[in-house]
């Protein structure tokens, strides 16, 4: 939901404002243009109420994050449950292969990804006009593509030539995408450089973050309210021993208020020394 309008209605507290957004993490935002764009958001997004937030939040802790949090737990979970079903379908899929066999496939596949991120890795500082970090991240990628060789080689020589042409899929951990294992290097540079898998990286830590931050915030609020109970607690005690203390005086005024009356009640009860009679 968005609109120019939409700020004069509402402020950035509103429930109908996305969090996410005002957090700038929001998945709608995050993965738009890729595709697995999820569309307009269900809530207001407006840069303006991000930037009321932004100047607000120096000042009050909304918190936030707990709402992003929980949001972007949900999204992760989702995801992560379609990459399990993604998974058990290649399985059901594919032909079947020993453990041992499988292990060297998964070792031409970890090559894969270090390969594709390497890569993307250069096309970033390529473009940032860093060539001599460029070209030492470069002399890694030879590095790995010949241990990959290795790795093929040793996969290739453990199954029949026939199952070994025949294209074995991986599910992408972080994104649930399908990755092949004969995968040439600009595929694997798409892919790991490629907004979609980028964007769920950033998704995935921005949910560490708020963790963090949530708990962190949670700490403080226990340890703030731990404070004002104990100092009730105190503040208690001490007007209760204020109350004893002005009980007790009270009693030891009537107890000497008593002694003293009883003390002016016997001196008035003591006779007077007689006075002997004169005789005539």
């Amino acid at each position: 939901m968005h609109g120019d309008t939409t700020r004069q209605r509402i402020k950035f507290s509103d429930d109908r404002v996305c969090k996410s957004h005002l957090l700038n993490c929001c998945p709608h935002d995050v993965l738009s243009g890729t595709r697995m764009d999820l569309g307009e958001c269900l809530k207001v997004h407006d840069l303006a109420l991000r930037a009321d937030y932004e100047i607000a939040s120096k000042e009050q802790d909304f918190f936030f994050e707990l709402d992003a949090m929980d949001h972007l737990q949900s999204f992760i979970a989702d995801c992560d449950r379609r990459t399990e079903v993604a998974k058990k379908r290649l399985a059901e899929t594919q032909e079947e292969i020993s453990a041992e066999v499988a292990a060297k496939a998964e070792r031409v596949h970890e090559l894969n990804e270090e390969i594709g991120k390497l890569l993307a890795k250069v096309e970033q500082l390529g473009a940032e006009g860093n060539v001599e970090e460029s070209q030492k991240v470069m002399d890694e990628v030879e590095k790995a593509r010949a241990k990959k060789r290795e790795a093929e080689e040793v996969y290739r020589n453990s199954m029949p030539a026939s199952s070994f042409q025949q294209q074995k899929l991986r599910v992408c951990e972080v994104c649930s995408a399908y990755l092949g294992l004969h995968d040439n290097d600009r595929r694997l540079a798409d892919h790991f450089g490629g907004k979609l898998h980028l964007g769920f990286i950033e998704i995935r830590e921005k949910l560490e973050e708020l963790k963090r931050v949530v708990a962190e915030k949670q700490e403080k609020r226990n340890q703030g309210r731990l404070k004002r109970t104990k100092g009730e607690r105190r503040k208690g005690e001490a007007e209760e021993i204020q109350v004893q203390g002005a009980s007790q005086t009270s009693v030891s005024l009537h107890v000497t208020r008593t002694e003293k009356e009883n003390s002016i009640q016997i001196l008035g009860e003591t006779p007077s020394p007689q006075v002997p009679l004169q005789q005539p």
